[in-house]
């Protein structure tokens, strides 16, 4: 049995005639920027979430430049955020001259920990940046209370998490701005690299409409420094096609989920879900001992696995004009040790995830 770790071809297949339709009406139209099914998307997306505005772009790691660039984040200033993420999180930040700073990890949701926060703010810091890794909120409580105590404004970073709940609500009802990517292997992806900054602020919209157009107010006329982020109108035609099939993805991404978890919590230690939220499971990562010789086995079985992610983001070469160094931030540097992320996707039948729990008890 060879198993796909996230299986985009059967989806394809599965919605290939709305899918080919939409990108047929791009090409007869021939409108490849800024076209109509731009906005159709961005209002769908808007009554998926109920946020006031959804601002689609070019890539997850543009809508947190045009995120951070609303909230004017200058040079020098800091931003606090998880150092245990894909690079992209800090990454913005640094590309915006601002100053990453990273707090550890919980160890048992994988995301930024709350209480370690309030430590890290200093008279520099204009903003905090949680990830919603692997598709579960952070504590957005605690995280709020913190920035209204000291005024800081809080954007989420939900590349992974695009329709999670946080007390069933979207993520961006939680914070001044949530970014989330379209990227192709996230839960809801198109074509190619795509992305969508989410606002309830009138003002923050307005502003991330300008920025990803150049800057541009009228044409050939530029209120601010910007970006060409615009999401091309083919990739908004695919995710037009696929938003509506969604949530009930989300459902089978649960499911999934819980019967890892089932099968596999005696052996290894499963992702731990807060009770007032709900994860999409854009990876199902648990924590071993004897990793590089488990995904051997596994691969040998033909089960792919993943490793998000084998270095936290302190220790890597191009952050360490922050001086940061070994055992700065323990929790995640064991985690990055031990975590591997299991094929997810809603199209897992029972037989393969029956064979997939098998052959991970077998060799732990």
């Amino acid at each position: 049995m060879k198993i796909d770790f996230a299986n985009l071809q059967h989806q394809y297949q599965l919605y290939k005639t709305e899918i080919d339709a939409n990108i047929q009406k791009v090409l007869d139209n021939s409108n490849y920027i800024m076209g109509i099914e731009v906005k159709e998307l961005e209002s769908e997306l808007e009554k998926f979430t109920k946020a006031k505005h959804a601002i689609t772009c070019s890539s997850g790691t543009d809508a947190l430049l045009l995120a951070m660039m609303a909230l004017d984040i200058q040079l020098g200033d800091e931003v606090i955020t998880t150092v245990f993420s894909f690079i992209a999180t800090a990454e913005t930040i640094a590309l915006l001259k601002a100053v990453p700073v990273f707090v550890d990890i919980e160890e048992s949701t994988f995301n930024i920990d709350a209480s370690k926060i309030e430590a890290a703010i200093t008279p520099k810091t204009k903003a905090i940046m949680p990830v919603s890794l692997y598709g579960q909120p952070a504590d957005m409580d605690e995280i709020n209370a913190i920035a209204k105590k000291h005024n800081l404004k809080v954007i989420i970073d939900g590349a992974q998490s695009f329709g999670a709940t946080y007390k069933e609500q979207a993520e961006v009802h939680h914070c001044n701005i949530y970014t989330t990517s379209f990227f192709p292997s996230k839960p809801l992806g198109c074509y190619g690299d795509g992305g969508a900054v989410f606002t309830n602020n009138a003002e923050y919209a307005e502003k991330i409409k300008k920025l990803r157009v150049h800057g541009q107010n009228k044409r050939y006329q530029h209120k601010y420094i910007g970006l060409g982020a615009r999401l091309d109108t083919l990739q908004a035609a695919v995710l037009l096609a696929k938003l509506p099939h969604y949530a009930k993805e989300i459902t089978a991404r649960k499911a999934v989920a819980e019967n890892y978890t089932q099968g596999l919590s005696k052996c290894v230690q499963t992702p731990k879900l807060k009770s007032n939220r709900s994860s999409v499971w854009a990876q199902y990562t648990v924590r071993v001992k004897n990793r590089d010789q488990l995904q051997e086995g596994l691969k040998r079985a033909g089960i792919p696995t993943g490793v998000h992610y084998p270095m936290p983001m302190h220790l890597q070469e191009c952050f360490q004009y922050l001086g940061l160094k070994e055992d700065d931030c323990p929790v995640s540097e064991r985690l990055a040790q031990e975590v591997i992320s299991l094929p997810m996707s809603p199209y897992l039948n029972d037989k393969e995830q029956e064979t997939i729990i098998m052959r991970l008890v077998e060799r732990v």
